[in-house]
């Protein structure tokens, strides 16, 4: 990859989805992975290769892949950094070609975590051993993860690091596991990291001291300072566990607009900020968690203007008090609510009522056995989303009903 250059590297359908309380359905991960495939993001964390009930999930998106609905974007998988983690994933996900292979590093989590069951060269043997055996089973790239690196030594770290490069990892996930650094202090800590070892890193911020989308930019500022490329983490809306993860949209915007980074570092050219507005709402229904108001870039105030001096002001010029248009971010287009008679497709739909929601999209069936096999799935998708599908979803399992059906279907 270019030294000058960051990719997003998306964790929603891995991080994202380990909010406590919530979750997202197999379905409702797939149309994730379409929508971020839209946006031009680099790689999405599809989900973890050695759970049971991912294992279908995650070989029909491959099939996606494998046909073009997914592409160019990269799936990945997440494991423990364990050789019998690398040889089940191949087994349960043969054309998996991107992981990355997470293990703790710092004295709290080997001390109290893993309460002297390994040690830190034992650490770094089981990181190694992981990293091999994947590269012997085809992976075509291998992130190192290094959870709880901010409050890892460094010369540790850098020992990590510099014995997964020698093992054939790509870069290094650089964890700020409980939102621990500062801007200052991931600046210079990744910055050392990568002068030291010369190896790509990926940063994977969380939010407890709010500070997860500037620290995601101040640790990629400090890969590229140093030549390396920087990969940074985000789930869509900022979800993820406790106070989550680093916004999507937000780190985009920040990266395109803010006055240190505007024309100074290159973010991959193919991410279309146009889509954002559209996979945050869709990644709020899914999840059922509501935009807050004052969310940046997709909030339902982030272009309102009450305050007269404001509004005034920006209806003069809307630069006085907007840093960027609403169009830039897929905005602007009316919602339409229906208000009178509605015709839903769910898991007690009739062929009636069913042809004419699929009318209302467009799409026709060839025959009664089309429809009534695409009726079927629906009503399959309905019981496991449990919420009224989406036209995106509807679309979805007309045009691809061989992968919807692998999707949809969870074997004890």
């Amino acid at each position: 990859m270019a030294q000058n250059k960051i990719y997003i590297i998306d964790v929603t359908n891995r991080d994202g989805v380990q909010t406590a309380k919530l979750g997202l359905a197999k379905l409702e991960k797939t149309l994730i992975n379409i929508y971020l495939n839209e946006m031009g993001i680099f790689q999405s964390e599809f989900g973890f290769p050695v759970t049971r009930h991912e294992t279908n999930y995650l070989n029909a998106n491959l099939e996606l892949a494998e046909i073009g609905l997914l592409k160019p974007i990269r799936l990945s998988g997440w494991i423990r950094a364990l050789r019998e983690d690398v040889d089940l994933a191949f087994e349960k996900v043969p054309q998996l070609k991107h992981l990355n292979v997470s293990i703790s590093t710092s004295e709290q989590m080997i001390k109290h975590k893993f309460l002297g069951k390994i040690d830190y060269q034992g650490v770094i043997k089981e990181m190694t051993d992981a990293v091999k055996r994947a590269r012997q089973l085809g992976a075509g790239s291998v992130g190192v993860n290094a959870e709880d690196a901010s409050r890892t030594r460094m010369e540790y770290l850098i020992e990590f690091a510099q014995a997964a490069k020698e093992a054939g990892a790509d870069r290094i996930r650089y964890c700020d596991t409980l939102g621990f650094d500062d801007p200052f202090t991931i600046y210079q800590r990744v910055k050392t990291l990568a002068e030291k070892v010369r190896i790509d890193i990926e940063l994977h911020c969380h939010n407890d001291l709010g500070m997860a989308v500037a620290t995601s930019l101040a640790g990629a500022k400090g890969a590229l300072d140093a030549g390396v490329a920087a990969y940074i983490n985000t789930t869509v809306n900022g979800m993820g566990e406790r106070a989550g993860n680093a916004d999507l949209v937000s780190v985009i915007l920040a990266l395109r607009k803010s006055s240190g980074f505007q024309d100074r570092y290159i973010l991959d050219e193919r991410v279309d900020l146009t889509k954002a507005w559209k996979i945050a709402k869709y990644a709020s229904y899914a999840f059922g968690v509501p935009i807050p108001v004052n969310q940046p870039a997709v909030g339902a105030n982030a272009f309102a203007h009450e305050s007269g001096i404001h509004a005034d002001g920006a209806l003069k010029d809307r630069r006085n008090y907007e840093l960027y248009d609403f169009e830039e971010l897929g905005r602007g287009e009316p919602e339409i609510i229906e208000t009178g008679r509605q015709i839903v497709a769910g898991e007690y739909s009739g062929i009636k009522g069913f042809r004419n929601v699929y009318g209302k999209l467009e799409i026709e069936f060839k025959d009664d056995a089309q429809a009534t096999r695409i009726l079927e799935l629906v009503r399959y998708a309905n019981v496991h989303t449990q919420k009224p599908l989406t036209d995106g979803e509807l679309r979805f399992i007309a045009q691809y009903p061989e992968q919807a059906e692998k999707i949809l279907t969870v074997t004890p």
